[in-house]
Formats: structure tokens, sequence, C-alpha cells
């Protein structure tokens, strides 16, 4: 259970929340919503207890699971396998299991007769944790989510980001906690995943809540909306289901609305006769009376919400270039004994539009890594052409420095003959402006360093975007305005997504199927992988 007593919320100087109030039980299954930078990441940090509200305390009772939006594990040699187990504390009894295993095999007596000792104290405390039925579950969930044996039995470090972040969903999900604080939980998961993460959720007993821009997933699991609401530094708190939700939060924004008007009228009155008296010295005192009481009014009135701000996002003509900027000739690539694909071909010409599918796991992140100059092939080159300007959007973020500000950032990734004018008008056109362009980028939410990163490549000019789910964390308004925007954009695009409609607003040439490499021309048929890849 966490319980929440007059909570106030800040991004440096900016008040995100204030005097906020409530209780998540079990069996409370609440969608947390609000546009990207309202303090949805931040209030769930705070509730982790991962970061100290501006004031206000937070009660946590019970275990708690937190999945954050970022996966960066602070230990990348572990196991994908014994990262998950760890959430019960069974990874280290069963790494010394499997060693005991090995050990007794050994054509050394003395290691062998050991090893045959340690079994029966080690195989009992594992039983005493839960055992064989416990890592049988975890393989269950391992297996909905997507992440095969070869997957858990890799380092971390070795895996992509998407894979992180389904292993860190296993871990939490597996963990039995009494309250989940789940950020965005569907991102990187294929359709048949969020349909078993949708069933988990409906029949779990605990409370949780969610971060999500997946609509149909808060229809399915929600029995509560909590509504962030950035102008009024408030939470709108609805016992409702999703769709209920919706139709309410309208109503009572209608009858803010006319509330606001009403006053409104009222002040404007109060102020039109005050005008007409203070000319006359007798009536000044009345008239400036008249003044203080329609401002009164209108500072007692809630504020309208105001249309959510979206970034004007527009990608600039694209640098010159030659008719071939990047092309990528018998790359192949292996961790350890485990083969990602081998052999690969593939040209970007001009103005391509190419997007690549392939199964999580089958090395689209890879690839992109590989063309992006930031990852090596163990065989094949990447050739730069006439004038290449690569404009890479990470997954995880990768691209963005956490320990710089906001304006630090953009200003590494931004040719020297942009000024500091231009520099800040692009990021003010990504909804960064004032003191928030000062802001360490660490402390941003997933939807502000996805508008961050693309700020980035703005600045840039580049010619070939390498796009890694360029559309995850970002709220509907958001993504419209990016997907409007790639599609109109000139220069190269390369793709990887699990969202149909930025495929579909790319309008792709070409389709890349890994991990055999094969290439195709688009058709819609392969709409139909984009959610399954």
């Amino acid at each position: 259970m966490i319980s929440v007593s007059d909570l106030e919320l800040r991004a440096g100087a900016r008040l995100l929340m204030d005097e906020v109030n409530f209780r998540i039980d079990a069996g409370d299954k609440v969608g947390l919503v609000g546009r990207n930078g309202a303090g949805k990441t931040t209030m769930t940090k705070v509730l982790a207890g991962q970061t100290l509200p501006a004031g206000g305390t937070v009660t946590r009772t019970g275990t708690l699971g937190y999945l954050p939006q970022d996966t960066h594990l602070p230990d990348m040699e572990q196991l994908a396998r014994a990262r998950i187990l760890s959430a019960r504390g069974l990874d280290v009894v069963s790494a010394k299991l499997r060693k005991c295993q090995e050990d007794m095999a050994s054509e050394d007596p003395a290691v062998s007769a050991k090893a045959m000792r340690q079994y029966d104290r080690l195989e009992a405390e594992f039983i005493a944790g839960g055992g064989y039925a416990a890592e049988s579950e975890a393989a269950a969930i391992c297996n909905n989510l997507a992440l095969p044996e070869r997957i858990l039995n890799q380092p971390i470090g070795t895996l992509s980001g998407g894979q992180r972040r389904r292993v860190e969903l296993a871990r939490i999900l597996y963990s039995n906690a009494d309250t989940l604080l789940l950020d965005e939980p569907t991102n990187h998961l294929d359709a048949d995943s969020i349909t078993w993460l949708r069933d988990f959720l409906i029949a779990y007993e605990g409370g949780f809540l969610i971060i999500s821009h997946n609509t149909e997933l808060l229809d399915a699991v929600v029995n509560k909306v909590y509504h962030l609401d950035a102008n009024r530094a408030t939470i709108d708190q609805y016992n409702l289901s999703w769709k209920k939700y919706l139709t309410q939060r309208e109503t009572d924004e209608r009858a803010r609305r006319r509330e606001r008007a009403n006053v409104e009228k009222k002040a404007g009155v109060l102020l039109a006769q005050a005008d007409k008296m203070r000319a006359k010295a007798t009536k000044a005192v009345a008239a400036q009376n008249m003044i203080k009481r329609a401002e009164r009014m209108m500072r007692g009135l809630e504020e309208e919400r105001q249309s959510d701000r979206v970034a004007a996002l527009r990608f600039p003509d694209p640098a010159p270039c030659g008719k071939t900027p990047l092309t990528a000739d018998g790359l192949s690539k292996s961790y350890g004994s485990l083969e990602i694909f081998t052999g690969l071909d593939l040209a970007i010409d001009r103005g391509s539009k190419v997007v690549i599918l392939g199964l999580n796991g089958a090395g689209k992140t890879t690839l992109l890594r590989m063309l992006a100059g930031v990852d090596k092939p163990d065989s094949g080159q990447v050739v730069p052409g006439h004038g290449l300007k690569i404009g890479y959007f990470a997954q995880e973020h990768d691209t963005i420095d956490i320990q710089r500000s906001v304006l630090e950032n953009m200003r590494s990734s931004a040719p020297t003959h942009l000024g500091d004018a231009d520099v800040r008008n692009i990021l003010g056109s990504f909804m960064f402006s004032g003191d928030d362009v000062n802001k360490p980028a660490g402390v941003l939410s997933g939807g502000e360093k996805t508008r961050l990163a693309l700020a980035m490549i703005v600045a840039s000019h580049a010619n070939v975007l390498l796009l890694d789910e360029p559309t995850n964390n970002l709220d509907p308004a958001s993504r419209e305005q990016i997907l409007n925007a790639l599609a109109s954009f000139a220069g190269a695009v390369v793709l990887v997504s699990h969202d149909e409609g930025a495929v579909e607003s790319l309008n792709p040439e070409r389709v890349l199927l890994l991990p055999d490499g094969t290439e195709d021309l688009w058709n819609d048929e392969y709409l139909e992988l984009v959610t399954l890849a």
C-alpha cells in the first residue's frame, strides 16, 4: 500500500503539483495520465523512494515493484536469468547449484566429493525460497514476454535495450510485490506479449499504478484514473474505468469553462463600471474597491485547462549528399556462441525509406548501432558515402549525456555555425523554454528525453535518420506531430518500430527482414508483422 499526503513536486523551480493526497490499496488499479513533462515519471520515482518530494510525505507498506522507463542496470555482466531470479533472492543459490552440478561431474574425486556434500544443503536452501516451482514460474513469465532460453543465458550487457527492458519487466512481475509501479510497461513488447500482460494485470490481486499511452491496455485493466493537470498543478482523481473517465473529464472541463466564462463576465462588468467611476474624484475609492473585488474573483477561479502543448516539429532540409550516402557490406555479429546475423548487405540511397522488421532479439537495434558507428561488426564494414550526416535516435536515449543540461546536449550536436539563439529556438519548438533548458538531462521523463533526442537530430541537419522506436513514451499529440514531420522529411530514414502508425506515416519503399537479411519491396501485408516483430 502507498499513502500520499500533501505531496509537492517540482522540476527545478517549476511547480508540478501541490497539496496532492491519495492512496493505492490492494485492488486499486490506477492509470496515471497527463501530457509529456507534466510530472508522471517524477511522481513514480518519488512513490518508489528513488527521489525525495519537495514537500509532503509518502508512506509505503508491504513490498514494492518498480519498473522505470530507463533500465540502465548496475551490473551489466549479470546473466539475464540471474537478474530475474534476484527478485526473490534465488539468483545466488541457483548459480551455486549449477556450479555444483558441473563440479560433481569432475574427474577430480576431491572436487566431486565436495560438490556432492554442498549440493544437498544448497538444494534445501533453494527449495525453501520457492525452489523449482518458483523457477518454473519465472520461466513461464519470460516465455510470455518473448525471452527465450538463449536470451536468459546472456549477460545483460549483450542485450538490446528492448531485451533489457523485458528482462526488468519479467523481474518485477515475478517479484510477487504487493504494489507495482509500471512506467510504460508495453514499450518494446510485441502484440502477444501485450495481450499476456493485460491478462496478468487484470488477474493481479495487489494494487498498481501504471503510466501508459496504450489506451486499449488502460481500458482493459484500470479501475481508477489520476489525471495530472500541469496547468493547475494538481491531480484529478476519478474512481472510474477508462471510458467512463474520458466522458466525466470532458463533462468536468465543460463545467470549468462555463464557470470561468460566468466569473469573467461578472469581473468584466465590475472593471467596466470602475473605469467609468474612477474619473470622478468623489468615486475613486469605490472604483478601486471594485477593481480589487474583480481581481479576487479571478484569483479564486480555477484556471481553465489549456490545450496541451505539442512539439512544433519540422525536420529541416537534409544536408546535400551523394546518391548512396550509407552502405553496409557483409555485416556479421555474434555474442559468444550466439549468432545474431551474418553476411548482411544494405544500401541506403538518398531520400529512401526503409523499415527493419524481425522478432525481438533478431538484431534490429544491433544493426542500427552499427550503421550509426556506435558498435563495430565482427566482420564486414559500414561505408559512409559522400556528404553523409547521420541522425541516430537510440531507443534507450543513449545519445543523451544525462550529466549535462538540455542546452549543453543540444550545443554538442548542433553545427558550429548555429548560434545560441538558434539552438534555443529549436529547443523552444520542442517545448523546452526558460529554465527548462538548464535542467540536467538525467531528470527528464522518457517523453522529454525523446523530445530532446529528436531536437538534437533536427539541429544536426542529418540526411540519414536511424530511428529506433522513436514514438515510445510520447503522448498522442506529440506522437502525431512527430509522425507528420517524419512523413514530409526529404532525407533517408531507416526505421525500427512496433508502432503501425509510425510505419504507415513513413510510407516505406523497402523492408529488411532480420536475422536473415532478406530485402523486399514494401507492401501492406508486412504491416501485419510490425506489432508482432
